[in-house]
């Protein structure tokens, strides 16, 4: 299933798959490391939902909710729970 980083919520995990916007924004989420193929964990939303803290290649980084939008992932699926 393929979601924006701005619908994730905490604990949430996927692979980048498109960085859309453009010009400066694109740039920027590109050169913070955002491209596709990397994983991102969303750690954390700020009380009022903006910032959002991310983990990717090691390293935490937050980012507008805003500029989150522009970000499409591939959201991995829960593991298979056993039938009760």
């Amino acid at each position: 299933m393929i979601k924006t980083l701005d619908q994730f919520v905490p604990g949430d995990q996927g692979e980048v798959v498109k960085v859309g916007g453009q010009g400066a924004i694109r740039r920027r989420l590109l050169d913070m490391g955002i491209t596709p193929g990397t994983r991102i964990l969303l750690i954390k939303t700020a009380p009022m939902g903006d910032p959002l803290e991310i983990t990717l290649r090691g390293f935490n980084l937050s980012i507008r909710k805003e500029d989150a939008r522009y970000i499409e992932l591939k959201i991995d699926s829960p593991e298979e729970e056993p039938n009760a």
